[in-house]
């Protein structure tokens, strides 16, 4: 009879248990470490962010002035909120604002997302071209401002000489800023042109995680390049869509630079928004406590408008 050797019981090697032992520390020091790091950032966004938004409702119910004056600062309770809700401009501007962003999100990440599609072509010299396209938005927006304020020059500018030239003189000069039908639409393809360039750059990275065989298949199934487009390419950038909205959406209502510069919230009030008429109350007019009202009720603003466009075009699946 041939004996069977019996298995020998497995035994843990001596050193397992303080292997193990030691891992603890390295997690915990990985931990700490990284909290480090995170720290400087994290009081840095303390003191000049989250600091003085909760210091601004203490402010907003007072009738603290931006300059000390003999006259004291007093609780006003929601007075300043009361005033702001009644007044005829603040209302003008959150219909300007509101409008300026109706009409600058389509021709932004339209404008976008075209480009991004043509960038994504197997082009030669695209790198060069990503980075000529992407610079608009890496230049200052008050020098974006003089430039284009020439370009809408009246009644010689570039625009209104191509204006005359395609209507064969037919079309007379128009007043880009300082006709009411004008100026904001002049606002919106300025900021469009200036701000699509990290629209373009979010919509470059949604079309390459698409995969190449979601293509293949639908031109193995007899789909041309517009039905390749609209079933794939599309439906793939769902969440790129829903995060670009929404990151348009918060800078369209934080619309000001292009109007101080260019109209000052003219003419006739048609291009004020909600930043601009903070900055009168606060700056101009030296009412800290109005506009550090005017500040919380557009945070409670652009927080309604996100959640509700996060909710609209959620994923129901």
């Amino acid at each position: 009879m041939s004996s069977q050797a019996s298995p020998m019981p497995s035994q843990a090697s001596p050193g397992s248990g303080r292997a193990a032992y030691r891992r603890k520390p390295l997690i915990w020091g990985g931990k700490l470490q990284e909290l480090g790091m995170l720290l400087p950032a994290c009081i840095l966004i303390t003191i000049f962010l989250l600091v003085p938004f909760l210091s601004s409702f203490e402010i907003a119910l007072t009738n603290q002035r931006l300059i000390p004056r003999p006259v004291p600062v007093r609780f006003v309770g929601l007075d300043n909120f009361t005033r702001i809700l009644t007044d005829p401009g603040f209302w003008t501007a959150l219909w300007n604002v509101t409008r300026f962003t109706i009409m600058v999100l389509p021709v932004q990440c339209g404008f976008a997302l075209a480009i991004a599609l043509l960038l994504n072509q197997k082009l030669p010299y695209r790198n060069f071209f990503r980075g000529l396209f992407f610079l608009p938005a890496i230049t200052s927006m008050v020098v974006v401002c003089v430039i284009w304020s020439t370009l809408f020059q009246y009644p010689t500018g570039p625009f209104n000489q191509i204006v005359g030239f395609l209507s064969f003189g037919l079309v007379g000069p128009i007043d880009w800023l300082g006709d009411p039908n004008w100026a904001m639409p002049s606002i919106v393809l300025l900021s469009a042109w200036q701000a699509y360039g990290f629209q373009m750059i979010v919509y470059l990275a949604g079309l390459q995680n698409i995969p190449e065989t979601l293509y293949e298949a639908a031109e193995l199934d007899g789909a041309n390049r517009w039905q390749r487009f609209w079933h794939v390419t599309m439906p793939s950038l769902r969440q790129t869509h829903i995060f670009v909205l929404i990151i348009t959406t918060i800078q369209a209502f934080k619309l000001f630079t292009q109007v101080n510069i260019l109209t000052q919230g003219g003419p006739r009030g048609t291009t004020d928004t909600l930043v601009h008429y903070m900055f009168t109350a606060g700056f101009v007019d030296q009412r800290l406590g109005l506009a550090s009202a005017v500040a919380i009720l557009l945070f409670l603003i652009v927080l309604v408008v996100s959640l509700v466009q996060r909710f609209v075009v959620r994923d129901r699946r």
